[in-house]
């Protein structure tokens, strides 16, 4: 991603990419060491002040800056403002229930394989995480029908669609389609009011799907696709012993764990190992300036590695180099990969020790037995 230093004048100069952030969203980042960065979600307002870790940021210092730009804290920290992305909004939004998870999200929009224009069933609004990629996919001729049947849980995820809604209306041509219809009912009692509607794909995600089941499936189309998301794989059981024993016509199309993992990619930093080492030459010191304003927004240690590891790097290396002339170039720098130690969760702070499954199923002329 690409950041700008902070400088005067640069907020008025032409910008290759990214428009002006003086909305009421930004997302700020604080790097820190060998871990993930520490990323705040705020709305601006004037007068207001974002708590960093390195100290405090007024408002005021964000509202007409290019987003990407490095600002500096009163404590003397620095901060990257941008503008959050979708993914990072329903990360980082308040949330009441669990969400259903970008990486789960991707997954479940390719199963029921939704087009712009097609009008899918919610049911679970829970914070409006799902409903906000249904919301995406559909576009601005498609139709989102979202119940729950929490009160709480009912604002929330209307609060949470608003409040991007008029984030997403600052820096963008198009407003973002307001398409998503939030009903406050119990989706096993709303029989009635779907008889008129047919969908293009259902997706569920509740404590007890196969209550559902029974009532939504006379409205999703012929071959249309159901998705639930389920927290083990004992309701995936469930679920499959209801559609038998109910006799419902649904065909179970796929059951699938999706696992995301982080990695950590660094140049390594190699003790006792002088032919690795960086050579201080001239051309060095002449782009300290430059690899300065780099490592304020790369803020990551080098990871030290031990002599035996340094002896197989150069051989690495030295092999490398009789491939190409230009090897030198590219790996005189040994790099090291190893996966994250912190990695995003179900939690959003460390890796939970259960899965998310998804269960696809697709409607069919025949019933199950």
């Amino acid at each position: 991603r690409r950041g700008d230093r902070a400088g005067p004048g640069l907020s008025q100069a032409p910008l290759v990419c990214g428009t002006p952030l003086p909305g009421p969203l930004a997302l700020a980042e604080a790097p820190r060491r060998q871990r993930a960065p520490v990323r705040l979600l705020c709305r601006l307002a004037a007068g207001g002040a974002l708590a960093a870790p390195g100290g405090l940021l007024p408002h005021e210092h964000i509202i007409g800056r290019p987003p990407g730009e490095l600002l500096r804290l009163a404590g003397g920290g620095r901060l990257l403002v941008r503008r959050p992305s979708l993914e990072e909004y329903v990360l980082l939004m308040p949330r009441g229930p669990a969400i259903a998870y970008p990486k789960d999200v991707s997954a479940m929009l390719l199963m029921m394989d939704v087009h712009p224009g097609d009008t899918v069933l919610e049911a679970g609004s829970g914070s409006g995480a799902l409903s906000l990629f249904l919301s995406r996919a559909v576009g601005p001729k498609g139709r989102v029908v979202s119940y729950e049947i929490r009160d709480d849980h009912h604002n929330l995820a209307k609060k949470n669609y608003r409040h991007w809604r008029a984030a997403w209306e600052i820096g963008h041509m198009e407003e973002w389609p307001d398409n998503v219809d939030f009903i406050l009912k119990d989706i096993s009692t709303a029989a009635e009011d779907m008889k008129s509607v047919t969908f293009d794909a259902i997706t569920l995600d509740m404590i007890n799907p196969q209550s559902a089941l029974s009532v939504v499936y006379p409205s999703l189309k012929q071959g249309g696709v159901c998705t639930v998301y389920l927290a083990n794989i004992t309701q995936v059981i469930d679920l499959l012993d209801r559609i038998r024993t109910c006799k419902l016509p649904f065909l179970c199309e796929s059951i699938a764990e999706v696992t995301h993992r982080k990695w950590l990619v660094l140049p390594a930093k190699i003790k006792n190992c002088k032919s690795s080492q960086t050579v201080e030459t001239q051309e060095n010191i002449e782009e300290g300036t430059h690899q300065k304003d780099y490592d304020e927004i790369h803020v990551q240690d080098q990871i030290v590695l031990k002599d035996v590891e340094c002896n197989e790097l150069q051989k690495d290396v030295l092999l490398t180099e009789s491939f190409s002339d230009d090897a030198e170039t590219y790996c005189s720098v040994p790099y090291v990969a190893r996966p994250s130690k912190w990695q995003d969760a179900h939690s959003g702070e460390t890796l939970s020790v259960f899965y998310i499954y998804i269960f696809c199923t697709r409607t069919s002329h025949v019933a199950t037995s």
